[in-house]
């Protein structure tokens, strides 16, 4: 799946001149938690999310250091709060170095770039205008955009069915089969032996639930270190 496949294409957006009230109440009436800043022509300049407003004077929440912190804070910096957490308006309080993607980037590309930059959501702009906007709710409505591997699974028989798990196990190479074995039976996949421990039991198990033909998984495995707790 792409970015086009699963954005929000309805966006709000605010300009760089609108007033924290102004954003603060957009978002509580229409739900979100992130607003791109555009300029007049309608080009992403920055963005507003609620971690940019926590700190504010009017909720008292500002950032209050102690007398020796301030002392070894830089000035430049705490000029940068007292900004951030005082000014009326959205171009003094935004993040401009805005991560962006197209409507073409996968969105494999997509979870990379949120987990890197630690965001929540991301703005998607063909020729630096915003189209849409992929988040985290977004990525998981696509889990139910997407085809179910089992379900729509050509019809296999059971030899071929188990090399498929073999093959499976065999691609994730960290995975410890040594003393596993794998049976199937009308497209159940039966487990056995000795696992190192439940972790790599539970990639087993979910490795072979994502093999094309596979109906259920039934876990005849022990693992080596249950004994200890593992």
């Amino acid at each position: 799946m792409k970015a086009k496949n699963v954005m929000s294409a309805d966006v709000a957006t605010v300009l760089p001149d609108a007033t924290i009230r102004d954003v603060a109440e957009l978002m509580i009436s229409r739900r979100i938690s992130g607003v791109p800043v555009v300029d007049g022509e309608g080009r992403l300049v920055g963005i507003v999310t609620e971690g940019d407003l926590m700190r504010r004077i009017e909720t008292g929440t500002e950032r209050e250091r102690s007398w020796w912190l301030k002392l070894l804070t830089d000035l430049n910096a705490r000029a940068d709060e007292f900004v951030k957490s005082h000014s009326r308006r959205v171009s003094d309080v935004m993040t401009r170095d805005v991560a962006t993607v197209d409507e073409d980037t996968a969105l494999a590309d997509i979870v990379e770039l949120m987990e890197e930059r630690r965001i929540k959501r991301v703005p998607v702009v063909r020729d630096s205008r915003v189209v849409g906007v992929v988040s985290r709710a977004d990525l998981v409505r696509a889990l139910v955009m997407a085809p179910n591997v089992a379900e729509t699974a050509e019809a296999a028989d059971d030899d071929a069915i188990r090399e498929r798990v073999l093959d499976a196990f065999r691609r994730e190479k960290w995975l410890m089969t040594g003393y596993v074995n794998v049976t199937v039976a009308n497209g159940v996949v039966y487990l056995w032996g000795l696992a190192e421990g439940a972790a790599q039991r539970n990639a087993m198990r979910v490795a072979a639930e994502n093999v094309s033909g596979v109906r259920e998984v039934r876990d005849h495995l022990t693992s080596r270190f249950a004994g200890y707790g593992i």
